[in-house]
C-alpha cells in the first residue's frame, strides 16, 4: 500500500513541485494551504507531514503543537525559510521530527521523507527495558510505561528509547543515533538528537536534570542505564 504525505505550504508553486516529485516516487499526496486546513487533513493520519512554518490562520509551529496534543504520532518535517537557530530548535522542541530550510533541493526532501517513512514502517519483536528500571516499552501498542504510568511520547522519542533500552550500557554517538534511530544515511543535524534526548528525559526521568536512565557519556554520546 502506498504511503500518504500531507504537504502544507501557502505557496502553491511549492506544493505543486513537492506533489509532483512525491507522486513520482509512488506516494499519495494531500495538500493544504493554511494552518486550519492542515489540522483537518492531519486528522486523516497521513504517514508523514511536510509542514511549512509561515502559514495563514495558524503557524506551522501552532499546527505542530496541536497535532502533538492528540494521538497522532505522524512524523513531521518542518519547512522553513528562517535561518535563525532558535526557530529550528523550537520546531524540534514542540515535537517536530526534523526540519529543512528553504530553498531546498528536492533530492534532500525526498531522502528525508524516505528515511522517516522507512523508520516508522519498521517492524520489530517486542522489546522492553529491564524491569528494575521501571520503564517498559510495549512494541505491539507503541506505548511506554514509567513506574506504572503511561508516558506520552512522540514516535521519535519512542524509537529513541526503544533503541537505547535494547542496548543497555552501550554508548552511542549522536551520529550513530542519527543513523540507527533517524534512519539517515547521511549526516543530519546533531541538535535533533540532543533535543530528542532532552524531551525524552522530561517524560521518563523523575528528575530530568539528574537523569538515572538516559545518560550522557561526556564527549562520546548517550546510553541507557537500567
Amino acid at each position: 500500500m502506498s504511503k500518504t504525505i500531507l504537504v502544507v505550504d501557502d505557496e502553491k508553486a511549492i506544493v505543486d513541485v513537492l506533489t509532483f516529485n512525491l507522486k513520482k516516487e509512488g506516494y499519495d499526496v494531500i495538500a493544504a494551504y493554511d494552518g486550519e486546513s492542515a489540522l483537518e487533513a492531519a486528522a486523516r493520519k497521513p504517514d508523514l507531514i511536510l509542514l511549512d512554518v509561515m502559514l495563514p490562520k495558524l503557524s506551522g509551529f501552532d499546527v505542530c503543537r496541536e497535532i502533538r496534543k492528540t494521538d497522532i504520532f505522524t512524523p513531521i518535517i518542518m519547512l522553513t525559510a528562517r535561518a535563525e537557530e532558535t526557530d529550528k530548535v523550537l520546531g524540534l522542541e514542540i515535537g517536530a521530527d526534523d526540519y529543512i530550510t528553504k530553498p531546498f533541493a528536492i533530492r534532500e526532501v525526498l531522502a528525508r521523507v524516505k528515511a522517516n517513512i522507512r523508520r516508522t514502517s519498521l517492524t520489530a519483536p517486542a522489546e522492553s527495558a529491564p524491569a528494575q528500571s521501571g520503564i517498559v516499552v510495549d512494541m505491539e501498542r507503541y506505548d511506554v510505561w514509567v513506574n506504572g504510568k503511561r508516558a506520552d511520547l512522540t514516535q521519535r522519542e519512542f524509537d529513541l528509547l526503544r533503541f537505547l533500552a535494547a542496548h543497555p550500557g552501550k554508548v552511542f554517538s549522536r551520529e550513530e543515533l542519527l543513523r540507527e534511530v533517524w534512519q539517515y544515511d547521511y549526516l543530519g543535524d546533531l541538535r535533533a538528537v540532543d533535543v530528542a534526548v532532552r524531551r525524552l528525559r522530561e517524560k521518563v526521568e523523575e528528575d530530568p536534570a539528574r537523569p538515572v536512565h538516559i545518560l550522557t557519556k561526556r564527549g562520546v554520546g548517550y546510553y541507557f542505564e537500567p
